[in-house]
This record gives C-alpha cells, structure tokens and sequence, in this order.
C-alpha cells in the first residue's frame, strides 16, 4: 500500500498539468497576469490545494509561471520551455547543424559589431578554460566551452537569441560529444575558436560569420 500512494499522487498532479497548460495555451491569462490562489485554482479544478501546489511548482520550474511569495503566481510564457526542450532532443545532427548556423552563426555577427571591453574579457577567460581542458576530459571540455559560445551569442546583447541558444546548448553538447570522440583531438579545430574570437575582437562579422560556419561544419 505505501508503493500506490506516491503513483496516485504524481497522476493527480499530472491531471493539474494538463488543465493548467491547457488554460495557458487557450490564453485564459495574459502574460504577466495574476493567476488565480492556489484555493481558487484548487475549487476551479476540483483537486486538493497540495495537489495544486505541486503542479505550480512544475510549472515555475519550466519557466511557465513566476512564483513571487508573498505575492502569488504570474504567467511568464505561453510556451513550455521543456516542451521545446524536448522538441530538441529528438533532431538529428543534420537538424542540430542547421539550427546553429541559422542561431549562432547570425548571432556570432552581431557580436562582433556590438561587443564590449567586459565582453571580451569574459570571453577571453572562458577561451583560456577551454583550452586548458581541449586535450583531456571531454565533458569536462564541453561545459567549458559551451559556457565560450553561450558568452559569444551573449555578446550580440540580444536577450532573446541568449534565451533561445540556453535551450539550444544542450543539443550543442550532444553534437560535440559525437565530433570530438576521438584522441588525440586536432588541434585546428580549437585554433579556429581563438581565430573566431579574434575577428570578434577585431569586429570583422563577415570574419566570424565564415569562421563560425567552418567551425559548426567540422567532422
């Protein structure tokens, strides 16, 4: 008997789910609205208030809703943060590296014409931690110079291509484990990293545009 409850649990909270998201996707809130109190919520879809409670936490862990204690929830965003996640995740490489020369390539550009001084000085630190790491541990290299072109696109100071390349990094992880799966790696391949970030220093977009494809390309 204590095994069935936590399972009767979690399918109530799911049933609150697919209500909730199915109100927000209906548009019975505008974003940046009060959502009803958890009693409110709680009458309105006849389930218990903890039960409301857990499917709110759910939600402002997506990016959904913003709890504001205190204060109560608001709709943050109409589209489910996870669901694009999982969207994805199910691209192939080919997909993956089509997305990054539509998103990171157009993105590297602008930030070669708007790039500041604390840019670069960041950017230059993440190049540094990632070439410490290129020739060893390879997820230990990844986050490393994931957090290099998350700082890249930041550059374009463009909020809404950083937000879309945060959920992006995850398949860009994935395509480099599949590239870099190999010893000793090459050291032209991280030579075109300093090279791109050079002609961002520079502000040369067309440069960076043409190094970010070569270096989006490589096997």
């Amino acid at each position: 008997m204590p095994d069935i409850a936590p399972l009767i649990k979690r399918s109530l909270v799911d049933q609150a789910l697919d209500q909730l998201r199915q109100r927000i996707a209906q548009g019975k809130w505008a974003i940046g609205e009060r959502l009803p109190t958890e009693p409110e919520l709680s009458a309105e879809l006849g389930i218990s208030r903890n039960t409301v409670r857990e499917a709110m936490r759910v939600l402002a862990f997506s990016g959904l809703i913003e709890i504001r204690q205190g204060d109560g929830s608001y709709l943050r965003s109409m589209t489910d943060p996870l669901g694009v996640m999982n969207a994805m995740s199910q691209c192939t490489l080919e997909q993956a590296q089509e997305t990054r020369q539509i998103l990171e390539v157009e993105a590297i550009g602008l930030a070669a014409l708007r790039r500041t001084p604390e840019d670069l000085q960041r950017l230059h630190q993440a190049l540094q931690a990632s070439g410490e790491h290129y020739h060893g541990d390879l997820e230990h290299y990844i986050q490393c110079d994931l957090v290099f072109h998350k700082r890249l696109v930041d550059a374009a100071h463009n909020p809404a291509l950083s937000e879309l390349y945060q959920y992006f990094s995850s398949i860009v992880g994935a395509q480099l484990r599949l590239a870099l799966n190999l010893k000793p790696r090459r050291q032209a391949v991280f030579d075109l990293h300093v090279a791109l970030l050079a002609a961002v220093e520079q502000q040369d977009p067309q440069r960076a545009k043409a190094l970010c494809r070569q270096l989006i390309n490589e096997p």
